[in-house]
C-alpha cells in the first residue's frame, strides 16, 4: 500500500522534464501494468521483480559527452512500485525504452502519467480552504474546538487521528475515553479526546442479544468516516485504490474529536442516542454532528429534537443530515428549527478510466473498479441491451458492450455479474452514475456520444478490440456542485413554516478514513480492504458542516449557534463552478430550488465575515412552539422549563435567515390573494459604520416588498428591524417559486442573502 501511495503521489505531482536519452528522444513517465502471475519464482515479492525488469533492460543513457550504462543511473528510472492500486510500477522512459518493455513477459499495458496536481481528499480544496488565507488561518484550523459525534464509533488507529501539531487538551474538557472490548483508553490522544458507548436501550429491547464488540470501536465504518471528514488531521498519501489520491484532511484539522457510540450493527434506539447527547453536553463539546434522524414526528415526540434543544440552549452548535429519501418533496427529516439541516451535493471530481480501441482512439469513461485488471487487447462483443444471461455467459474473456436504452442499467449490471463477464463497457446517459460505479467486475461507463464512436468502430472493424485502463481521477469537472439525487427535499413535515434544508455541503463520493479490518468493497476475487473509503449520503455532508462550524466558532468564540447558522446560510453559493445556477440531479438537472439545496452551497471563507447575522434565542423558539398550538405540557417536554411557559407572544415568524410563504392556508381552489408578512432583526457584525440596501430578485407570480429598503448602522453589534411582505395567489402556475433578498452594503464588502420560497405544497405543520 505504501509503495502504491508513493507512486500515485508522484504521478499527480510530478513536473514533467525533458531529458536527452538515446538519440535526444523526449522522456515521459509511464504507468506499467504487469501480470503478477508471470512473476518468476526466484523473486520474493513483486517490488524486486519490477526493479529487476527495469535494471536488466540495460537501456543506455546518452549525455552530451558519452553513453553510459551506470547502474545508479539505470535504477533511477524506476519511480515507484505498487502493491494494491495496480499490479505494476511507474518509470521514466523514452518511447524506444517503452517499446522494449512491451516485450517483457508479464507486460500488460502502459499509460502515460497524467499531469494532474494532487489535491486533498478534495472537499476542503473545493470549499476554498487553504493555508494562505480565509477560515483555516483565521481559526488556526479550528484549534481547540471540540466536535462531538453520535455515531457507530471510531477506529482510533486511523492516521487521521494523529495528534501532530495539536496542543494540550483544553482544561475545560470533562470527557473521557471509556475502555471496552478491543479499546483501551491509551488509544486516545490530543486529537481523539473522548470515546464512550451506549447500548442499554438496545439490549433492553433484545434481552438475548450479544454485542459483538462492546466498546467505542467502530465495527461498521460510518463513524470513522464522518468524524475524520469533520476533523481528521493531515494524512499524506491517501487514496481509494489509486482513486482520489493526495493528502486527506478534515474541515477542521486542529479541532478535537469526541465519539459517542450509540449506533450499532445490532440496531440503534433513541434511548441510547439521547443518553449520548446528554453526556456530550456534560463533557463540554462545542459542536455536535448527528448523521441520522427520525421521520414525520411532532417536535415534542421526537427525542432527537428534544435532546438537541438542550444542546443548543447550552450554546452547542448542532448539525444534522437531511436524509437520503430524495428526490421526493417533503421527504426530509431533522426539520427541527433550532438545528441546521444539511443536504448533499456533488464535488468537482470524477473517477474513471480509458477505453483504448484497436484503431488508437481513446474514450474516457467513469468507473470505481478498485483494481487494475489485465484487460488489454480484448475482443469487443456488442450485446445490445444485455438482457440474456445465457448469451452473456458464452462471451468468455471478451469485453461485453451493453446499450442502456430504457434506463435498465441496474438490470444490465446484475445480469453481467451473474454471467461472470470478464469486463464490460456500458453505454448510458444516466446522469446519476455514482451508485453504479463500484462494480464487482471490471466495468466502465461511457455516454451516448462516446458510445456512438465505440459502436461505429465495432461495426466497421472485422476484429474489434480494446484495452481498459482504470484508476484515473479527474479534477475540476463541471458543473459542480449539483444536488445529489438521493438528498431528501423539504419542506419539513414536522415544521413546514421553517424552511428546510438549510444548506448544502459535499456529500457525494467523499473520501475519508475507514477501519482497516472492514472490507470496503467486494469483487469477483474476494473482499478488499483500505485505510480510506468513498461514501455518499447526507451523512457525509453533515460532518462537513460540523467542521466548518468549528472553524467559525474558533474564529468567533462569542457567536451562538444561531449566529453561526446565519453566517453559513447567508454567505452560501447559488452558482456552480460554471457560473450557472446549481442544478438538481433528481429533477433532470434543472436549476435546484431551495427545497433541495437550502440557501445554497456552503462557503467557509465567506461565512467567516458575513456582515449581518440573524440571531435567535431560546424564547424565540418557545414563541414558535406556542404558535404551533402546542400545549404547555408539550412545550415543557421540549424546553424542560419548570416555570410557567410564556406564550404571551406566540409567533410562527422565527428570526430565521430564510423565508417560506405557504399559499395553501385555506386549502381553497379559488384564486384568493394572500399577503404574508415576515419581521426580521439583523445584527451588524461587520464594520461599525455601514449602510445596507435591499435587493430582491423577481419571483414569478409573487410580489415581494421590503420596508425599510435601507438599513444604517452606527456601530458594531447594533441591531435593525425590517419587514418583508409576500403577496400571491392560492392558484399559482408552479407549485414552488423562489427568489432572494440580499442586503448589500454600500461599500460592496458584504452581500447578505436570504432565499424566499413561495409554495402551494400542502404539507401541514405537525401541531399539538
Amino acid at each position: 500500500m505504501a509503495a502504491s501511495v508513493q507512486f500515485l503521489l508522484f504521478v499527480f505531482r510530478i513536473n514533467f522534464t525533458f531529458i536527452t536519452r538515446c538519440t535526444s528522444t523526449l522522456v515521459d513517465n509511464y504507468i506499467i501494468h504487469m501480470d503478477l502471475a508471470a512473476m518468476p519464482g526466484v523473486f520474493t515479492d513483486h517490488h524486486s521483480w519490477f526493479k529487476s525488469i527495469v535494471d536488466s533492460s540495460r537501456f543506455p543513457t546518452t549525455t552530451k559527452s558519452s553513453t553510459t550504462t551506470d547502474s545508479s543511473v539505470l535504477a533511477s528510472k524506476l519511480l515507484y512500485t505498487y502493491t494494491h492500486v495496480i499490479h505494476g510500477f511507474s518509470a521514466s522512459l523514452t518511447p524506444s525504452e517503452l517499446e522494449v518493455l512491451r516485450n517483457v513477459p508479464g507486460y500488460i499495458y502502459s499509460i502515460p502519467d497524467l499531469p494532474v496536481k494532487a489535491d486533498t481528499t478534495h472537499t476542503s480544496k473545493f470549499l476554498g480552504l487553504t493555508s494562505a488565507s480565509g477560515a483555516w488561518p483565521a481559526s488556526d484550523y479550528g484549534k481547540d474546538i471540540i466536535i462531538g459525534l453520535v455515531d457507530t464509533g471510531v477506529w482510533p488507529e486511523s492516521k487521521s487521528f494523529n495528534d501532530d501539531g495539536m496542543t494540550e487538551i483544553p482544561a475545560r474538557w470533562k470527557g473521557m475515553c471509556k475502555e471496552g472490548i478491543q479499546f483501551n483508553s491509551s488509544l486516545c490522544n490530543r486529537k481523539l479526546i473522548g470515546a464512550r458507548f451506549y447500548n442499554k436501550g438496545l439490549i433492553a429491547k433484545n434481552p438475548n442479544l450479544t454485542i459483538s464488540v462492546n466498546s467505542t470501536l467502530d465495527t461498521e465504518g460510518h463513524g470513522t468516516h464522518t468524524s475524520t471528514t469533520a476533523a481528521g488531521n493531515f494524512v499524506q498519501g491517501a487514496s481509494y485504490f489509486g482513486y482520489a489520491p493526495g493528502t486527506a484532511v478534515g474541515m477542521a484539522p486542529h479541532a478535537r474529536v469526541a465519539m459517542y457510540k450509540a449506533l450499532w450493527e445490532e440496531g440503534a434506539y433513541t434511548s441510547d442516542i439521547i443518553a449520548a447527547i446528554d453526556q456530550a453536553i456534560m463533557d463540554g463539546v462545542d459542536v455536535l454532528s448527528l448523521s441520522f434522524g427520525l421521520d414525520v414526528l411532532h417536535l415534542y415526540e421526537d427525542p432527537i429534537a428534544i435532546a438537541t434543544f438542550a444542546a443548543v440552549e447550552k450554546g452547542i452548535f448542532v448539525t444534522t443530515s437531511a436524509g437520503n429519501e430524495g428526490p421526493s418533496l417533503g421527504s426530509l427529516h431533522n426539520g427541527t428549527p433550532w438545528v441546521i439541516t444539511i443536504a448533499a451535493g456533488t464535488v468537482d471530481r470524477k473517477f474513471g478510466g480509458v477505453v483504448t480501441l484497436g484503431n488508437g482512439v481513446s474514450i474516457m469513461g467513469l468507473t470505481l473498479y478498485p483494481e487494475s485488471p489485465a484487460l488489454t487487447r480484448r475482443t469487443l462483443i456488442f450485446m445490445d441491451t444485455c438482457n440474456d444471461v445465457r448469451k452473456l455467459e458464452k462471451i468468455g474473456s471478451k469485453f461485453v458492450v451493453c446499450l442502456d436504452r430504457n434506463d435498465i442499467l441496474s438490470d444490465q449490471l446484475f445480469k453481467a455479474q451473474q454471467a461472470k463477464v470478464a469486463g464490460g463497457v456500458f453505454i448510458t446517459n444516466n446522469s446519476d452514475l455514482n451508485s453504479f460505479l463500484q462494480t464487482s467486475f471490471p466495468a466502465i461507463f461511457i455516454n451516448f456520444q462516446n458510445g456512438g464512436t465505440l459502436l461505429s468502430y465495432i461495426k466497421r472493424s472485422s476484429k474489434p478490440i480494446a484495452s481498459l485502463d482504470l484508476q484515473t481521477t479527474y479534477l475540476g469537472t463541471k458543473p459542480a456542485p449539483s444536488v445529489a439525487n438521493y438528498s431528501s427535499r423539504g419542506p419539513s413535515p414536522s415544521c413546514s413554516i421553517v424552511w428546510k434544508p438549510d444548506l448544502m455541503a459535499p456529500g457525494d463520493v467523499i473520501l475519508a478514513s475507514w477501519p482497516q479490518d472492514i472490507s470496503v468493497t467486494d469483487i469477483d476475487s474476494g473482499s478488499l480492504f483500505s485505510e480510506f473509503n468513498l461514501l455518499s449520503g447526507t451523512s457525509m455532508a453533515c460532518p462537513h458542516s460540523a467542521g466548518v462550524a468549528a472553524l467559525l466558532k474558533a474564529a468567533h468564540p462569542d457567536w451562538n449557534p444561531a449566529a453561526i447558522r446565519s453566517a453559513m446560510m447567508t454567505t452560501s453559493d447559488m452558482e456552480d463552478n460554471s457560473n450557472r445556477p446549481i442544478k438538481d440531479m433528481g429533477f433532470s438537472n434543472q436549476p435546484a430550488t431551495p427545497l433541495a439545496m437550502g440557501a445554497g452551497h456552503i462557503n467557509p471563507n465567506k461565512a467567516l465575515n458575513p456582515g449581518l447575522i440573524y440571531d435567535a434565542e431560546v424564547q424565540d423558539y418557545v414563541n414558535l412552539l406556542c404558535a404551533l398550538n402546542y400545549t404547555t405540557k408539550q412545550i415543557k417536554m421540549i424546553t424542560r422549563l419548570s416555570h410557567l411557559i410564556n406564550c404571551s407572544s406566540p409567533s410562527s415568524d422565527l428570526n430565521y435567515p430564510s423565508f417560506i410563504a405557504l399559499f395553501n392556508v385555506h386549502d381553497s381552489s379559488s384564486d384568493t390573494e394572500i399577503v404574508q408578512e415576515f419581521w426580521r432583526t439583523v445584527t451588524n457584525v461587520g464594520e461599525g459604520m455601514s449602510t445596507y440596501t435591499a435587493k430582491v430578485t423577481p419571483i414569478d407570480g409573487v410580489k415581494v416588498n421590503v420596508e425599510p429598503g435601507m438599513l444604517s448602522f452606527r456601530e458594531k453589534y447594533e441591531k435593525a428591524r425590517f419587514k418583508l411582505t409576500v403577496k400571491g395567489s392560492t392558484v399559482m402556475k408552479q407549485k414552488v417559486v423562489y427568489g432572494s433578498l440580499s442586503w448589500v452594503d454600500t461599500k460592496k464588502n458584504y452581500v447578505v442573502r436570504s432565499p424566499i420560497v413561495a409554495t402551494t405544497l400542502s404539507f401541514k405543520n405537525k401541531k399539538g
